[in-house]
């Protein structure tokens, strides 16, 4: 089954990311202001599936690197704005299909939602906790790392359109 070309591709990135980015913002400023998961620091919501748990991850994934102080923050600024232009870059010179595209988008908005994120709070806001099955997992996630995470594995899925030779 051939897919049909995509006429503007960078236009469903971009299109793609700002509802990340929105989606993302919004949901850290309902739970963490709003709901005040800032002050309670824990809300039940489907125990022990799904919990909201305030975390401030001023380090990378899992808060590996965290505490470094606020060159750590600007670099680990940097390192988001320069994958994000990277992948605008790939994209832009050899789009993939629709959902290479999709990913992109996700991949873009994640990164730049948390980078608001280290710019205004110092730290990400990461808020989803989840456990099952009798693990106790003490990490917390939020909207943005999980559309970087199903960007990456999207990318990863589908690199590009062009066929091998």
């Amino acid at each position: 089954m051939t897919q049909k070309p995509i006429t503007r591709p960078m236009a469903l990135v971009w299109k793609t990311a700002l509802a990340i980015f929105v989606i993302d913002q919004i949901t850290k400023v309902l739970v963490v202001h709003v709901m005040g998961l800032g002050n309670k620091l824990f809300i039940p919501v489907l125990p022990p599936l799904l919990n909201l748990r305030m975390a401030w991850n001023d380090g990378i994934n899992f808060g590996l690197f965290g505490g470094e102080g606020d060159s750590t923050r600007w670099i680990l600024i940097a390192v988001a704005l320069g994958i994000v232009l990277f992948v605008a870059v790939w994209m832009r010179r050899d789009p993939p299909g629709k959902w290479g595209l999709i990913s992109a988008g996700l991949l873009i908005g994640g990164a730049l939602g948390n980078v608001i994120d280290r710019i205004v709070y110092g730290a990400v806001a990461d808020f989803l906790n989840m456990s099952c099955c009798g693990i106790n997992n003490p990490f917390a996630f939020n909207v943005a790392d999980i559309a970087i995470f199903v960007g990456a594995f999207g990318l990863v899925l589908f690199p590009s359109g062009k066929k091998a030779p």
